[in-house]
């Protein structure tokens, strides 16, 4: 049976035919060498079945990169990683506002806005270039669940309460766009709404080489989730202090001494973490 014919389970329950290249892609992705990645790539297509899962594909794989170099299988974990931030959002909008303040902007986390009508807690708020934009993350904790069109109807609508009210009284800064920002997906009617009404969009995979992935990758920006070194525990601690971002414990080791983790084990992390950030760029 060749891959192409055979149909896989999404976690959303989809069943959908195989891609022999998205698999590849996700593999290249890592920086893995061409070897690796064909090696990986044999092994899973021996193993390919009819009704098989993505999970079970993905598990399979990141075991084989975590084999290899653990920071290969650390940067394939990325969608999962952002899943573990969770249960709750307030991780996944701190580490939103961690990305743009790279990209030059000034953010504040759970900031109160007076709308019109009502007053309005704002997950993010991004200043740059005497603009503000407001931004809204919705976050989900388990796969397969998409952001649907009531999200940008909601968001679309206390947007523009706070913009009515600040037109009335800023003049010092203008507030320019509102923003929807999710760790899945959106349906297409999300998209169609969003995109018609103003809002920016921005998703796992969308706009299109711009999305959430893409922009991590580009910026280095892995969440303290990816490390394959690190305990669920630990992550959690370094989550606790507000330490979103891998590469801050580049520069300041402090947390991990706090965490009581020995001098070998630190300095295997540390040098995990200066891999999958491409420290030499930073």
């Amino acid at each position: 049976m060749k891959e192409e014919s055979i149909f896989i389970i999404k976690s959303s329950g989809e069943k959908v035919k195989f891609s022999f290249e998205k698999l590849q892609k996700s593999l290249k992705r890592t920086g893995a060498e061409d070897e690796i990645v064909n090696h990986i790539l044999e092994l899973v297509k021996n193993e390919l079945y009819e009704g098989i899962s993505t999970k079970e594909i993905y598990n399979r794989a990141f075991a084989l990169l975590k084999k290899k170099k653990s920071h290969f299988a650390s940067k394939y974990k990325l969608k999962r990683a952002i899943y573990e931030l969770g249960p709750t959002g307030f991780p996944f909008e701190k580490f939103i506002a961690a990305i743009l303040k790279y990209s030059g902007y000034k953010t504040e986390v759970g900031k109160i806005f007076q709308g019109k009508c009502v007053t309005h807690e704002i997950d993010v708020v991004a200043k740059k270039n005497g603009e503000t934009s407001i931004i809204e993350c919705k976050f989900h904790s388990e796969e397969g669940s998409n952001c649907n069109v009531k999200v940008p109807l909601y968001i679309h609508s206390r947007y523009e309460d706070v913009k009515t009210n600040w037109n009335n009284n800023n003049t010092d800064r203008v507030l320019t766009k509102g923003w929807v920002v999710t760790n899945t997906r959106f349906t297409s009617d999300a998209l169609q709404y969003g995109n018609c009404c103003g809002l920016y969009l921005l998703s796992w995979d969308y706009p299109k080489n711009d999305g959430l992935k893409d922009r991590i990758d580009r910026l280095g920006l892995y969440p303290v989730t990816v490390s394959t070194l690190l305990t669920n525990r630990e992550k959690q601690f370094l989550l606790s202090r507000d330490v979103v971002l891998i590469r801050d414990l580049i520069g300041d080791a402090f947390y991990l001494d706090h965490l009581g983790i020995s001098q070998v084990r630190k300095e295997r992390i540390l040098k995990e973490i200066k891999q999958i950030c491409n420290s030499e760029k930073i």
